[in-house]
């Protein structure tokens, strides 16, 4: 199959981003009156949404047998949880702080600046699809890869479901005039291969990012390739 398209997943895939998460989150929960939470811990809390991950980052003995509803919000005439209004103020809290200052300590990782220009070269649609607030997305991927080709950056936008749900995925492939079988998603989690499997797109871990190559592989990625420039192959 000549693939002709990639959906990138951002933070862990295209970027190291985690000491800004979690020095925004930090700030969050400590102007609201919690621990901070060891910014290493945050490798395995992120992806899931900024107000899943404000619940994760609160003390457990608050979040104990408390979840937030898939799309991040209460379910129609249903109050939140006390956790999860807790959750939502710290997450609208660390957004605000994060969008101050997005780009203290990320960067993107060795070798992708290179493989986005070589993506480019070869005419590859690329397109960026992230469970961060969209808007700050945009300012990431924007402020770390100015010159990049993205056709589409798309964050989480609330009234849309978010990873694993494919409908952003095949909405970004609609706009591109792409299909599931043209596209390559490129990710380093669980919640990337899950997506990919249910977009029907190839689903590529990126050994280099934030989760262990053993539960990327757990989640069903077709192949993990621990150097950017190996998704070229793919190309050739």
């Amino acid at each position: 199959m000549r693939y002709s398209c990639v959906i990138f997943d951002l933070d862990g895939t295209l970027a190291n981003t985690i000491e800004d998460i979690a020095l925004s989150m930090n700030r969050a929960l400590e102007y609201n009156g919690f621990p901070p939470v060891p910014p290493e811990e945050y490798r395995e809390i992120v992806g899931w949404g900024i107000e899943k991950l404000a619940l994760a980052a609160l003390p457990e003995s608050l979040r104990k047998g408390q979840s937030l509803p898939a799309a991040g919000q209460p379910a129609a005439g249903e109050a939140p949880t006390e956790a999860g209004a807790i959750a939502q103020k710290v997450a609208a809290d660390a957004a605000r702080f994060y969008a101050e200052k997005p780009l203290v300590r990320s960067a993107p990782y060795p070798g992708i600046p290179e493989l986005l220009s070589g993506l480019g070269r070869r005419k590859v649609k690329m397109a960026v699809i992230s469970n961060k607030p969209d808007f700050l997305a945009r300012l990431v991927v924007q402020g770390l890869f100015p010159s990049a080709p993205f056709a589409l950056i798309r964050g989480e936008v609330p009234g849309t479901p978010r990873k694993p749900n494919p409908e952003s995925s095949w909405e970004i492939l609609a706009e591109l005039g792409k299909t599931p079988g043209d596209t390559i998603f490129v990710g380093d989690s669980e919640i990337d291969m899950e997506t990919a499997l249910a977009a029907g797109c190839y689903p590529l871990g990126a050994g280099w990012g934030f989760r262990p190559r053993r539960a990327i592989e757990a989640a069903g990625a077709a192949r993990v390739i621990d150097r950017p420039e190996e998704l070229l192959e793919l190309f050739r």
